[in-house]
């Protein structure tokens, strides 16, 4: 009885312990694998190298550039590095700086002053506070940032103090050249709004590429401004008419068609380079949009010398755009082209957007090949000049050739999407069936005169021989000549 006892003693003691056995190891950390060893969760994991933690977050920064959204309204690009060929002011602004690429810059600082001054103004004038701009432009932050190609690494207050200083600075220049200065409220001896010419540096500055505002954010504090919610396109009536002095042509159109052009069209992301852009080419010339990958420079017609070897005249066209070029009955037909000192920069960020922009047809790089192509000597300008075709103000007619040469370095272009490919393409046929005229012509002179010869000369022995004396009788008169010319002038030496 003892015995029995004792056993289930023994085996409680024993329930007991594996009891708290369980309890034990329930209330200890678990154990995992890690690397196909048995490790403890409360003992640490190797940490992750930092070249495999720069990797993820490289992945991750592809992920969220891969989404579409991302670059659908990139329309503000960094100028292109092809494109230059050392001297930076054809593309870095030199009075003021829009936007965030040039902003802060030393050398750009000096005008920060005038745009507070023209910002405070502009809410004196208006009564309005600032509150009401800083926060519409909050609301459309990221769309503007958008815009922009690259990181912009500026805060959000930051990007939204320099969107709406420097917008209400661009606003206040269109209307007051549009309505005038005074009007406005500035007086006739204003620092910044009554020079004429730092007017004009400053619409260099502003048709680069890289100083570039987004038309919708001008058009939305421009309504602020005017207190006018319905009112749309007119930022972009105003930026023609600012701009029109920057214009390379004295094409003549009626002020009332152009105040109907619309450069905007659906494209609600665009700038003021933009609109300058399809002003400029006015329902300009429509080839396809598609583009393709850039073939082997083929040329755009041929230079001044090969056209008047196959009897081709140039002519002044008038009154078109100057884009506008028509080749018929041998007469090639070019519109007024004016040079001055901002003309290269200007073409060249008109070359670099579209070089740059999704989708954009290429008819500025056509024309400016087409005229490299033309013009190949400093004669070939000073013809031109005579025509009427190009008027410049540059030191040298091989300045306007070096011109040209500079901005089609580096260019990616393809004839076969340029307007002018057509109108090449005749050219080129007529030179060609001029060459196989004149080809025909001279075989057929030679054919009359090997008659003639053979007819008249060669129709015996004796005349042949009578011609072979004649002919070496002239050699040896010739060589006597030369001999007595050569002991005369060696005599008097």
């Amino acid at each position: 009885m003892a015995a029995i006892h004792d056993k289930e003693l023994f085996l409680g003691w024993y329930l007991i312990t594996l009891k708290l056995r369980e309890t034990v190891e329930s209330r200890l950390p678990k154990k995992s694998t890690y690397g196909g060893e048995i490790v403890p969760d409360y003992e640490r994991r190797p940490p992750k190298s930092e070249w495999v933690v720069s990797i993820e977050e490289k992945l991750e920064q592809g992920r969220q550039d891969h989404v579409p959204s991302s670059w659908a309204k990139l329309s503000i690009y960094r100028f292109p590095h092809y494109l230059k060929n050392g001297e930076d002011k054809a593309w870095v602004p030199q009075i003021v700086s829009l936007g965030p690429y040039h902003h802060g810059e030393e050398h750009l600082r000096h005008m920060d002053r005038h745009k507070w001054r023209c910002l405070h103004h502009i809410l004196e004038r208006s009564n309005q506070k600032i509150d009401l701009y800083l926060d519409s432009v909050k609301k459309v932050e990221r769309t503007a940032r958008a815009c922009y190609e690259g990181t912009i690494s500026m805060s959000r207050d930051e990007f939204v103090e320099m969107m709406v200083l420097d917008s209400c600075f661009v606003i206040e220049l269109f209307r007051g050249f549009t309505e005038g200065f005074e009007k406005l409220g500035y007086p006739r001896n204003d620092p910044v709004f009554s020079m004429r010419r730092l007017i004009l540096e400053i619409q260099r500055d502003m048709i680069m590429l890289e100083n570039q505002i987004p038309l919708f954010i001008l058009n939305r504090l421009l309504r602020l401004q005017l207190s006018d919610p319905n009112q749309k396109g007119c930022v972009a009536k105003l930026a023609i008419q600012f701009f029109d002095p920057l214009m390379p042509t004295q094409t003549i159109r009626p002020s009332h068609k152009r105040l109907k052009f619309n450069p905007l069209y659906n494209h609600d992301t665009l700038h003021y380079l933009e609109g300058f852009r399809r002003s400029l080419l006015h329902l300009g010339p429509k080839r396809s949009k598609t583009k393709q990958w850039p073939q082997s420079r083929e040329k755009l017609t041929f230079c001044l010398t090969k056209l008047w070897e196959a009897g081709i005249k140039i002519r002044l066209s008038y009154p078109n755009s100057f884009w506008d070029i028509q080749f018929e009955q041998g007469i090639l037909k070019i519109s007024r082209l004016e040079i001055h000192e901002g003309t290269w920069s200007l073409f060249l960020n008109l070359i670099a957007f579209e070089q740059s922009h999704f989708d954009c047809e290429n008819h500025i790089t056509s024309y400016v090949i087409f005229m490299h192509n033309l013009i190949s000597s400093p004669e070939d300008v000073q013809y031109l000049c005579r025509c009427g075709i190009i008027e410049h103000c540059l030191g040298s007619n091989a300045e306007v050739v070096d011109l040209f040469n500079r901005l089609c370095q580096g260019v990616a272009f393809d004839i076969k999407n340029s307007y002018l490919y057509d109108l090449s393409k005749k050219v080129d046929r007529y030179c060609l069936v001029k060459w196989l005229s004149l080809r025909a012509a001279l075989a057929q002179k030679w054919n009359a005169w090997r008659a003639i010869l053979k007819n008249k000369y060669f129709d015996n022995p004796w005349s042949i021989i009578s011609f072979i004396a004649a002919v070496v009788l002239l050699v040896l008169t010739f060589i006597q000549s030369l001999y007595a010319v050569y002991s005369y002038n060696r005599s008097r030496s």
